[in-house]
């Protein structure tokens, strides 16, 4: 009730005042549309001439003025028309329409082919001038923005409006006024919005970004703790720069109208020679070759002397190849710098989902204004460290802030919505909703009033095996309410068949936020897997991770496990996090397992069953442009990332320290990278080598993640077997490549599916010494077969595949073909994998 309050008090201290009695305030609302054809014109100027009043209409061409004083008339102005003015009578509240005329002008002077379409040779100067006029030519700028967010659901079906949740919703919203309907005439009901006021900051050579967040407010159905979400909604992630050659939009590469190989994938027409302001520009309409490509049509506006982009209006061809969109529109409005090169001054973007055509969709709308623009005049480079700040009373807006601080005018469709959206997170039904919605997406259930502690991860409650059969599992994690520096965590497993208790237990200090300082405790008694270990990269598909641990594992050498560790880490510098880590850990094998207890090395040299590890780790990672967000006691990398992520890790295994019985190093290196191939797609890889000098058994060494289950994972060999090969030394590539419907498009009769191409390849190069070979007998001590174990020949590993994605939206089928070590015994050669994504 945060805005309802402000304006009460807004409204109270006006009637207050002692010229309240004497002022008037006239509400002119209305619509600018084409004269020609009545279509809206977005964003058009609203303004009364002599005076800094002034309005800019929303993408529908509606507006809404506010005056304290009687005028004559009202004016509106727009890129490519002749400015229109209207009279205004004496009324409190009217409608004033303005219906703008297409202004055109001569041409500038430019050279044009006579065998040539006029545009290419605009677009020729455009590439000439590009330099001059991209904001990455900048050392250094900045500048204030708002960020404005409205979220509607829209074509609600019969089925979902019964549902008490959307009744709820949509008597609310119909109590305030009539609700904005979509283009087809159908009412929408307004679910989530958001304001956020920050400062930006942007250096160049070595490229940082810093963006501090002074105000934030979020309206409607929003999570209950808005500390992240307030963040995800500034201008880190609302940036649209069309000079690169790709522009990212939902997480999809589209290229620029103004790309430098713009002739392959565009086609131009130039339409007239217009003034958008005061600038003279060419208007000139764009579209794609092929109507499935991620490109834009729509119009841009280039200046006629400089040959900046100065306008565009730009939609994503519905039969573009997106999941769940049905619509992108992108305006925006650049404006030039002391230092020469253009910054985009206001952006909107309207985004309509949709799962499928007849079922309800969502449509959302950004509104980015940007002022105070800045040049030249960086910071020192550790003003950067922090990407994302967020002030201490952000959340805390001072009433009527919104109302004195908003660069533009709501219109009053959009004040309804405020209106509606600061109550609809009061609704019971609605936060039941969003109760439900945060436990199936994070996984965690808040527990008693005050929410000190979660129960969860759910995914984790219940899984079975042939070894501890049905595992049940219970934790707990305390959450910022109970200390914003803490981070707790805790579980208690049983397994039916085993009669064993596992658990674990560990502990987060945050010690220094401004370099994410902290210290970490963690114990834990569990069942884990030797084929598992050392596969943190792998790990991260818990659907993987889940179908591995599920069934049979007997084959991934099942082990019991204790681990008691102490790590301390901090960032160094920009996103450079140095990691140390003390732990002991004990395995007692539940197969077969035995090793020479003796450099000897001979059947008749002496072996244990169990074992203990003291160690060392080092670890050092480097993601240079990647972004942090702080949650109080979490922090989150999000958005995409352009370069590389490097990973170095040491491992020292001391001997005799706390009884471990072993000494050894342990080197690796890792490096994961997403690289953007324009047309061509996208590929995804990882590079990971290591390399064990020291005469070690097995479960030290690296064992070689295979996947026997029907499950595709990137990250592990799919038709290796669960424990085929082990290397004491090795360097592998797992790549990826999305073809982003690129072949598939121009097949008439596969284009309609939206199937994706997708293909993969996996290469192993690795070895293992002799003495490493030796470390285990043939038999353990009561004389039973001990597991056998291999490493690679002289020929690396290798695997390539092909398959499709985006079967029905979010199925993904792998066809797989083993290349090398074809004949080994029981060798899969071939193999067929699926698995669920979501991708747009």
């Amino acid at each position: 009730m945060k805005l309802y309050y402000s304006l009460l008090l807004f409204v109270l201290s006006t009637l207050t005042s002692p010229m309240a009695g004497l002022a008037q305030r006239i509400v002119i609302t209305g619509r600018v549309t084409e004269a020609a054809s009545g279509q809206p014109v977005p964003f058009a100027s609203i303004f009364v001439k002599g005076t800094t009043l002034g309005t800019t209409a929303d993408d529908n061409g509606r507006y809404t003025l506010t005056a304290t004083q009687f005028i004559d008339s009202v004016s509106a102005s727009a890129m490519g028309y002749r400015p229109r003015s209207r009279a205004v009578s004496r009324q409190l509240e009217q409608t004033v329409n303005l219906a703008l005329v297409s202004s055109a002008v001569s041409l500038g002077e430019v050279v044009i082919r006579s065998t040539e379409n006029p545009a290419f040779a605009i677009l020729r100067k455009v590439q000439q001038h590009k330099r001059q006029n991209d904001k990455a030519r900048l050392d250094a700028f900045e500048f204030d923005s708002y960020n404005r967010i409205e979220a509607s659901l829209s074509d609600i079906t019969d089925r979902l409006a019964r549902r008490k949740v959307i009744r709820d919703m949509t008597a609310l919203a119909g109590s305030v006024g009539e609700m904005e309907r979509n283009a087809q005439g159908k009412p929408t009901v307004p679910v989530f919005g958001s304001e956020v006021v920050s400062r930006y900051y942007v250096r160049h050579r070595p490229n940082r970004e810093r963006e501090e967040i002074r105000h934030s407010q979020l309206y409607g159905a929003a999570p209950r703790d808005g500390t992240v979400l307030s963040q995800l909604l500034g201008s880190s992630f609302q940036d649209y720069d069309f000079y690169p050659n790709w522009q990212v939009v939902m997480g999809k590469d589209f290229i620029s109208p103004i790309a430098d190989g713009w002739r392959i994938t565009y086609d131009y027409d130039l339409e007239d020679s217009v003034m958008v302001g005061q600038d003279r520009c060419y208007q000139l309409k764009v579209f794609p070759r092929r109507a499935q490509d991620l490109a834009f049509t729509g119009r841009i506006w280039i200046t006629t002397g400089t040959y900046a982009l100065r306008r565009l209006d730009l939609t994503v061809d519905p039969k573009a190849n997106i999941n769940f969109v049905d619509q992108i529109r992108i305006l925006q409005d650049l404006a030039p710098t002391t230092a020469g090169p253009w910054l985009p001054s206001r952006t909107q973007v309207v985004v309509g989902l949709k799962p499928t055509p007849k079922q309800t969709g969502l449509l959302v709308r950004f509104i980015t204004i940007n002022s105070n623009f800045l040049a030249q005049q960086p910071h020192e480079l550790a003003f950067y460290d922090q990407p994302l700040a967020t002030a201490a009373d952000a959340l805390k807006v001072p009433a009527g802030f919104w109302a004195q601080n908003r660069p533009d005018t709501l219109s009053a469709q959009e004040t309804r919505t405020l209106t509606v959206l600061d109550s609809v997170g009061k609704l019971p039904s609605v936060r039941t909703f969003l109760e439900i919605a945060d436990l199936v997406v994070n996984g965690y259930q808040p527990l008693g009033k005050r929410e000190l502690v979660e129960l969860g991860p759910v995914a984790y409650s219940y899984n079975w095996n042939n070894v501890e059969g049905n595992r049940l599992r219970l934790g707990l994690r305390s959450t910022p309410n109970l200390s914003p520096d803490w981070l707790a965590q805790g579980y208690l497993a049983y397994g039916t068949r085993d009669g064993e208790f596992k658990y674990g237990l560990s502990a987060d200090r945050i010690l220094n936020r401004r370099n994410w300082t902290v210290v970490s405790l963690k114990h834990s008694y569990d069942l884990d897997l030797v084929a598992l270990l050392d596969n943190d990269i792998a790990l991260e598909s818990p659907l993987f991770e889940v179908a591995a641990r599920f069934g049979n594992i007997k084959p991934l050498l099942p082990l019991w496990r204790e681990v008691t560790s102490v790590t301390a880490q901090t960032d160094l510098f920009h996103n450079f996090t140095q990691k140390v880590t003390l732990r002991h850990q004990r395995f007692d094998p539940l197969y077969n397992f035995a090793y020479y207890t003796s450099p000897a090395q001979t059947p008749e040299s002496p072996t244990a069953h169990r074992f203990q590890l003291s160690e060392v780790v080092f670890e050092s990672r480097y993601a240079p442009d990647e972004v942090q967000i702080q949650n109080q006691n979490h922090r989150t990398a999000v958005g995409i990332r352009k370069w590389p992520v490097f990973t170095a890790r040491y491992t020292l295994g001391l001997n005799d320290v706390l009884g471990s019985d072993f000494k050894y190093h342990k080197f690796n290196f890792a490096l994961t990278h997403s690289l953007p191939l324009g047309q061509l797609g996208r590929t995804e890889y990882t590079l990971d080598a290591g390399y064990i000098p020291s005469t070690v058994p097995y479960p030290v060494l690296k064992a070689h993640l295979g996947n026997e289950s029907p499950i595709y994972t990137s990250n592990a060999y799919n038709l290796m077997g669960y424990f085929e090969f082990v290397s004491d030394r090795y360097a592998s590539l797992h790549a990826e490549h999305y073809f982003e419907g690129l072949l598939i498009n121009s097949v008439p009769l596969l284009k309609k599916l939206d199937w994706r191409l997708v293909a993969s390849g996996n290469v192993l190069y690795g070895s293992l010494r002799d003495a490493n070979r030796r470390t285990t007998p043939d038999v353990d001590a009561a004389g039973q077969l001990v597991p056998t174990y291999r490493g690679l020949g002289s020929a690396p590993y290798v695997e390539m595949g092909y398959g499709v994605e985006n079967i029905l939206k979010f199925i993904r089928v792998d066809f797989l073909h083993r290349l090398t070590y074809r004949d080994l015994p029981g060798a899969r050669n071939f193999g067929v994998k699926v698995c669920a994504q979501f991708k747009l």
